[in-house]
């Protein structure tokens, strides 16, 4: 073991900041709110424009706050790129006559290319060229998933399905981080301020939730509403866990650590990101006949 990695293990576990976990809680809950309302009130035609608004808003939020956590070769090249596909994308699930994925497949496939392709134009970001792809993906794919809400409110029962999986995605979010501001612990890493409790007592909170709603929300019942739930929980903590885990792991390599605002979202963004697709997917199973 070198000197450098003996001097990292016996560095303290990182503190966990109390006020900034329950601001994070917050903000995980404020997007629930926003997205699950926001897809009541999505209307036939250009009456689902305020909600591609609404999701345009996250998807700008998704794209700056990892562009910085990942710090992609030209990175403004990347952002500017994603931008045009959460446009290219909010407008392919709102405006054809009928909903489907394959126009938000085709807006990923061109983005993803476009922006591998300016990367690989400029001399410096080619050394780089496996890191940009990896990133360019993720960050592309990202936005995209959160376009498929769009399309989930045009099909039968697609509001319901958003309400179950979001609902689960948003509690699971909240109760792990309001779980770390009272009892964060055991440490799943010394570099990671995240406890185990919080992440498990998100995920079971969170297909509680979504099993009551399936009481009340038809067409689910509780067992698919707790089978939805669990699978949309799960993800999202994984998410959200996976994000500290990465920006940790940055900070080990010796890079300089993310803007601090972009760091603390990232995580439910991350989510929420695969939130969406589960809720597609959910619907899709549980709901088409």
């Amino acid at each position: 073991m070198t000197p450098d990695a003996v001097s990292k293990a016996d560095e303290p576990p990182v503190p966990v900041r109390r006020l900034l976990t329950l601001a994070i809680a917050g903000f995980a809950a404020l997007l629930t709110v926003g997205m699950i309302f926001g897809a009541q009130t999505a209307g036939p035609g250009s009456a689902r424009v305020p909600y591609a608004v609404v999701i345009f808003g996250v998807q700008l939020l998704f794209i700056l706050s990892w562009t910085m956590a990942m710090r992609p070769p030209a990175a403004r090249v990347i952002v500017a790129v994603c931008v045009v596909v959460a446009v290219a994308a909010d407008l392919a699930a709102v405006w054809p006559k009928v909903a489907t994925l394959a126009p938000l497949g085709y807006a990923a496939v061109g983005g993803f290319v476009v922006g591998v392709v300016a990367q690989l134009i400029r001399r410096a970001d080619r050394l780089r060229v496996t890191e940009s792809l990896g990133t360019t993906l993720v960050i592309v794919v990202g936005v995209v998933s959160y376009a498929t809400l769009i399309v989930l409110t045009r099909l039968p029962s697609g509001a319901q399905a958003i309400t179950v999986c979001l609902a689960a995605t948003g509690v699971s979010l909240v109760v792990a981080r309001l779980v770390d501001v009272v009892a964060p612990w055991p440490r799943l890493a010394p570099q990671v301020p995240r406890g185990a409790i919080g992440v498990v007592a998100g995920a079971m909170v969170g297909t509680l939730a979504s099993a009551l709603l399936g009481v009340y929300v038809l067409p689910f019942s509780p067992a698919s509403g707790a089978i939805v739930g669990l699978v949309a929980a799960s993800a999202a903590v994984m998410a959200d866990l996976g994000a500290g885990y990465a920006e940790a792991g940055r900070q080990m390599a010796g890079d300089p650590p993310t803007m601090w605002i972009a760091r603390h979202m990232q995580g439910p963004l991350g989510g929420f990101a695969l939130g969406a697709p589960v809720a597609y997917v959910m619907s899709v199973m549980f709901l088409v006949p």
